[in-house]
């Protein structure tokens, strides 16, 4: 048995040799073959060519750009062929070369798809030489680059890091010296000169400069050399250097289409929150800032805010209004449909996409920023008469006279009272009684550090605003504790954050009840106490007298006027590289926040002063509300992206899942007689036919996105993108709905015909379309709600009745955005962008109003059409740089232009203006009328010849063009526009050695205002107040007085709606400016890593063509900053 097995054994081997050896021939057989099949088939690559006199460069740039062959050479070898002419077509690439390399010293060798050109001689046939390098690319943190571009200089030869930053790279007939290029999005370009080495490991720098050549749209980070939609990104840095007080207000100097709506009534009550709105207003029935400070800072509803995002997670506008600018990374507006579009049914009226601060790693590192903020009131817009101009005023409006000798003697005795007191020097100056120069004062502290696996960082902010108006204040203390851990190819990121906000108004109320009190009255008695009665006037001694209140004395009662709210928000972050080109991101975030407001009133206040009889112990009042609102998100996303030949691709499938909730409840109480007692406890009953007040709300959103970005060669881009929503705010029957996106681009600068072209860096062609849409408004709206009868029953069963009417046939309002834009860099310096659009938004949402018979005010229903176009354009350059010194200087401006019109609108809405148009409606100031083919912002009103010389009556034109002396409400047209036809920013920024200094202008031209004013604090001025001081001049006396106002008497008279007070509105204002000294350039490591001293200044001035009051019940101000800025 041995023996046999032995033999079987011994003849087995060698042919198990044989075998192998066969095998391994033929595999090195095929693998020849191939090789010449791939060389013969690159070979036979067939080009067309017409060129004249250009550089070998110029043909391997256009054979490359026709074929798939790439071409490896050196520079200075092919100077010697001088220029060349080819006029050929459908040559192949063989005979082409063979004719340009003919009697030259040099040759070329096909291998597979690479071209190798090099010197003839005698080792021609030898194996081209290959070199490997490897290596490892990261960041100054020491954290790993993934997609670090590396390439052989000159050559189409390059590979990209993979997620770890590694990379290998193979270079065949290397030459002895050759350069490596490393470039990556957002990074400083590094060159370096092959020495031999195979092994190079690179650390990458920041580039400030093209940080903003990543777009971050929430969802994914998309290369801005390869997006084709419309997007706008504000770095931290640049965002400082406006404003550190202001982040929403600083935005507007970065794009002119991003505006902050001037809110004249409120003016710079730090409790005030913005209107903000992107290219224009699409929503009809804006629910404007309410007259009570009840509601003076809720947003909720408006149809034209845009949405907020911070670090994937939807935020309030209070959100970014109270936030550290110091936690900011970058801002990213986002304003056509490519770039909004994945946002859905939150995207109609443009995103925000807000990032935040990361940990770096390293040892524990302390940044701290410090600021003293001065805020001073601005009253060059008030000119009320003094003293002795406001008695002269009333004398001669007929104050004191009368038909009655008695009488007029009566009225003379108080006119000769208050001469008297003019006489011993009264003139108070009641705009500054309840004003103040408020200095608030603000710090943030960060703390962070960690090694490559686990990093932390620890924010901490105070910002206590002091307003204007005395003891008007808003207090927020903030705090947020980053923990970030990676393991292996995961990341897992935690940030909980809380925020402590008190807003408190003035105890010294409205700063319009000081504008109209008279300047002859005294604020104190004789004895330097506050009266409470100013002054009394009595027509005749049998007549009651009119009582005029000191609001100075309401502030020394111990009134409380505040708002205030906690805010607990848990973000969970984790990212996953499943595959090189593959990553998998999930979030999942939870906000609670807990808000009240308190308004009491002491029985003695003045606004009870008339409460006598059985309301006496009902006097004094306390109003409490207190909500909370909860909100929770879920998404998973997965992000692909590739890389071949000339292909670029990045992918992202997104689901998320939102749910939000508010519940609130509320009450007010009187009788309050003791001022001391502020606790709502101590109340005698709830407000008379009152009851406590409460409301919960719901609605649930979930979405599927799609998006695709795609680019050949960098040169041709495209986007693609598609949201499904479902939501539980519109109708049964229309919960879900499809948003979708396109964008196409064209980087013509890479273009063959272009290269060689100096002068011109970039220019790039973009286009997109799409559909977004809205849903701002009451959740409950498109159902039918019904609440419990409290005040009755009927065998011992309380009824229910319908509060609202239910619409199951409610659609979501959408938006379709058509975009075309242009972006360029001449000369390196000198950046352009250029963007046309139009906007047109159907089924929009409108509160149309019913009739009373139904029982209901409003219905919600798609009403309309709206289209707004326009475009917007930026400007920047540098004009000189010079990076020894530290020293650059940039000028740069924007404008932009949007023209609103109502394309369409139904027969509801044609009822609401019909309803306008009654005869028994008198309005003293412009209404808004919806007509077809009008804006939303028109200005109406009946068109003016003037005042009558001889009659002192104001004569009009009505519809048909014939004067008349009756004002019509249905001889209104369209007399104004108050939306200006151009607005923007311009200004310069400059830094020399450390010293730096930026300025802002912003502008506005061409629109309209009505001067209301004019209207109501001169030509319709109640005499009993003070007045501005315009009533001297223009005002009708006498026949044959040409005056542009009517006659003032002591009986106010009402103005109706006329263009004789629309006037050209033309404004430029200086809205920041900001000196600073970086002492970088000192020896101050030893103290500090990082020092920086800053001075601010915001609202500098305003010159406007229009002179009008602004700031009604709360004054503008301008703010003075000391900053500064420390990293240890």
């Amino acid at each position: 048995m041995k023996k046999k097995r032995l033999c079987q054994s011994f003849f087995k081997r060698p042919w198990r040799k044989i075998l192998v050896i066969m095998k391994l021939f033929f595999l090195l057989t095929c693998c020849f073959t191939l090789s010449l099949s791939a060389n013969s088939l690159a070979q036979q690559e067939r080009v067309s060519l017409k060129m004249k006199n250009v550089g070998v460069e110029k043909l391997f740039d256009e054979v490359q750009r026709q074929t798939k062959l790439y071409f490896l050479f050196n520079i200075e070898q092919v100077k010697p062929l001088g220029k060349i002419s080819l006029d050929v077509n459908n040559e192949t690439v063989e005979s082409v070369l063979m004719s340009v390399f003919k009697d030259s010293g040099l040759t070329y060798v096909f291998n597979g798809n690479m071209i190798v050109v090099r010197p003839r001689d005698a080792q021609e046939d030898k194996e081209i030489k290959k070199i490997v390098i490897t290596g490892k690319v990261s960041d100054t943190k020491k954290q790993p680059l993934p997609g670090v571009t590396v390439q052989m200089k000159g050559v189409a030869i390059g590979t990209a890091t993979g997620h770890d930053g590694k990379y290998s790279l193979t270079i065949p007939g290397a030459p002895e010296k050759f350069t490596l290029v490393y470039s990556f999005v957002g990074m400083v370009t590094q060159e370096i000169t092959y020495a031999g080495k195979d092994t190079i490991n690179v650390v990458m720098k920041e580039d400030v400069e093209t940080l903003e050549d990543v777009v971050v749209t929430g969802y994914m980070n998309i290369r801005n050399s390869s997006f084709t939609g419309n997007a706008v990104t504000v770095k931290k840095e640049d965002l400082l250097k406006v404003s550190k007080t202001n982040v929403i207000k600083a935005l507007q100097a970065f794009d002119p289409s991003f505006r902050i709506k001037e809110n004249n009534r409120w003016g710079s009550d730090p409790n005030a929150l913005p209107e903000v709105y992107i290219r224009g207003e699409s929503g009809l029935g804006v629910r404007q800032l309410d007259a009570d400070a009840l509601s003076k800072s809720n947003l909720v509803d408006n149809p034209n805010l845009p949405t907020f995002i911070m670090d994937g997670f939807e935020v309030s506008v209070s959100k970014l209004y109270d936030m550290d600018p110091n936690r900011i990374e970058s801002i990213t507006i986002l304003k056509d449909a490519t770039a909004t579009a994945l946002y859905g049914s939150r995207a109609a009226n443009g995103v925000v996409v807000i990032e935040t601060i990361q940990p770096e790693k390293g040892k524990l590192k302390v940044s701290y920023s410090g600021d003293l903020n001065i805020t001073t009131p601005d009253l060059s817009s008030y000119d009320l008469c003094n003293a002795k101009e406001k008695l002269q005023v009333e004398w001669e409006s007929g104050r004191y006279k009368a038909y009655y000798p008695i009488d007029e003697q009566f009225s003379l005795e108080q006119y000769n009272a208050i001469e008297r007191e003019i006489a011993r020097g009264v003139n108070t100056y009641w705009l500054a009684k309840p004003l103040r120069t408020g200095v608030g004062h603000k710090h943030s502290l960060y703390l962070e550090g960690g090694d490559d696996y686990l990093r932390y960082g620890v924010d901490l902010s105070y910002n206590k605003v002091a307003g204007v108006m005395k003891e008007s204040s808003r207090e927020n203390v903030a705090g947020a504790i980053t923990l970030s851990y990676r393991y292996n190819k995961m990341i897992f990121r935690n940030v909980l954050s809380v925020a402590f906000n008190r807003a408190d108004d003035s105890p010294y109320g409205s700063f319009s009840e000081y504008t109209k009190l008279n300047p002859y009255w005294s604020p104190k008695d004789e004895n330097g106490n506050l009266k409470r009665v100013l002054g009394t006037f009595q027509r005749s001694y049998w007549q009651t007298a009119s009582v005029y209140y000191n609001p100075l004395y309401n502030a020394t009662l111990g009134t409380k006027n505040f708002s205030k709210y906690t805010e607990i928000t848990n973000n969970f972050y984790m990212e996953w590289q499943m595959h090189k080109d593959l990553k998998f991101i999930g979030r999942f975030g939870y906000t609670q926040k807990q808000d009240s407001r308190e308004d009491f009133y002491p029985g003695n206040h003045t606004k009870f002063a008339d409460w006598t009889g059985d309301n006496y112990f009902k006097r004094g009042s306390y109003y409490i509300k207190d909500g909370t609102s909860k909100t929770l998100k879920l998404d998973a996303t997965l992000n692909y992206s590739k890389q071949w030949d000339k292909h670029l691709l990045f992918a992202n499938l997104n689901w998320n899942l939102q749910q939000d909730s508010y519940d609130y409840h509320g009450m007010e109480a009187w009788g309050f007689l003791n001022d001391k007692v502020d606790h709502v406890a101590f109340a005698k009953q709830y407000a008379e036919n009152g009851s406590p007040s409460g409301d919960e709300t719901t609605t649930r959103e979930i979405g599927l996105v799609g998006a695709i970005n795609y680019s050949y060669d960098n040169r041709y881009l495209a986007d693609l993108s598609y949201r499904l929503s479902g939501s539980s705010v519109y109708g049964s029957d229309n919960r879900w709905g499809g948003f979708w996106s396109a964008g196409i681009g064209w980087n013509m600068h890479y273009e063959s015909f272009m290269s060689g072209q100096e002068w011109l860096k970039q220019l790039k062609l973009r286009a997109s379309v799409g559909y977004t849409g809205s849903q701002n408004f009451n959740p409950y709206q498109a159902m039918a709600t019904y609440k419990y009868f409290t005040n009755a029953e009927y065998d011992n069963i309380v009824g229910a009745y319908l509060m609202g009417m239910a619409n199951d046939k409610l659609k979501w309002q959408r938006t379709q955005d058509i975009n075309i834009g242009v972006d360029a860099q001449f000369f390196g310096s000198l950046t352009f962008r250029f963007d046309y659009y139009v906007s047109n938004t159907d089924n929009l949402l409108v509160d149309f109003d019913l009739s009373g018979s139904t029982g209901f005010n409003t219905f919600k229903e798609n009403l309309g059409e709206v289209q707004n176009k326009g475009f917007d354009a930026t400007l920047n350059w540098r004009v000189y740089n010079n990076t020894e010194k530290d020293a650059y200087f940039t000028i740069f401006g924007s404008v932009s232009h949007n023209k609103n019109k109502i394309v369409k609108i139904s027969d509801a809405l044609t009822h609401s203006n019909e309803a306008q148009n009654d005869d028994d409606v008198n309005p003293s100031k412009p209404f808004t009328r919806f007509e077809e083919g009008q804006s939303t912002s028109a200005i109406w009103a009946v068109r003016s010849l003037g005042i009558d010389p001889e009659t002192g009556d104001e004569l009009f034109l009505n519809r048909k063009g014939e004067k008349t002396y009756e004002w019509n409400i249905n001889d209104q047209v369209v007399c104004g526009e108050s939306n200006p036809k151009f607005q923007g920013n311009f200004g310069f920024n400059t830094e020399y050695m450390g010293f730096s200094l930026n300025c802002s202008f912003s502008y506005k031209v061409g629109g309209d205002y009505y001067n209301q004013t004019l209207v109501d604090r001169v030509e319709n001025v109640d005499i009993q107040y003070n007045l501005d001081r315009r009533v001297f001049s223009g005002t009708w006396k006498n026949p044959g007085d040409v005056t542009f106002f009517k006659r003032i008497t002591e009986t106010p008279t009402t103005t109706r709606p006329t263009d004789r007070f629309v006037e050209r509105q033309n404004e430029l204002s200086l809205a920041s400016l900001n000196l600073g000294y970086d002492f970088k350039h000192l020896n101050i490591s030893k103290f500090a890593e990082r020092l920086k001293l800053a001075f601010y200044m915001t609202d500098v001035f305003r010159v406007s063509s229009v002179k009008t009051e602004r700031g009604l019940e709360y004054p503008f101000a301008r703010t003075f900053s000391f900053s500064l800025q420390a990293t240890f």
